[in-house]
């Protein structure tokens, strides 16, 4: 059993899954991995997610410390950028095996069709 932020988790999966787990964290990183991104930027790269769960899952990633947010207010419009913390970039071997994986899902079955 482990404790973080008075939350137990019963094992370590239960503690990664924490960081990483629902259906956009890890897409949200995906996004992130090859560098720096502005908002609007994720935001087109995934336009199935909402403005608001976006949000949510930016701020629990940078809460985190999965992700770092740097704003800057020289001129206006704002702009806001993300990218992996030291501590995010640890999960690289992860998410590039997940994503293996799933590729690997797509060719062997049957059921999925790119678009």
């Amino acid at each position: 059993m482990y404790t973080i932020d008075n939350k137990t988790y019963p094992c370590c999966t239960s503690v990664t899954m924490k960081f990483i787990g629902g259906k956009w964290k890890a897409v949200i990183l995906y996004h992130l991995i090859k560098g720096t991104k502005r908002y609007n930027e994720i935001r087109k790269e995934i336009p199935t997610i909402t403005e608001r769960t976006l949000s949510l899952q930016l701020k629990q990633l940078e809460d985190d410390g999965i992700i770092s947010r740097k704003v800057f207010t020289e001129k206006p419009p704002l702009v806001v950028e993300y990218s992996l913390t030291d501590f995010g970039r640890t999960l690289l071997p992860v998410l590039n095996e997940i994503t293996k994986w799933g590729e690997d899902a797509i060719i062997q079955s049957k059921k999925i069709t790119r678009n």
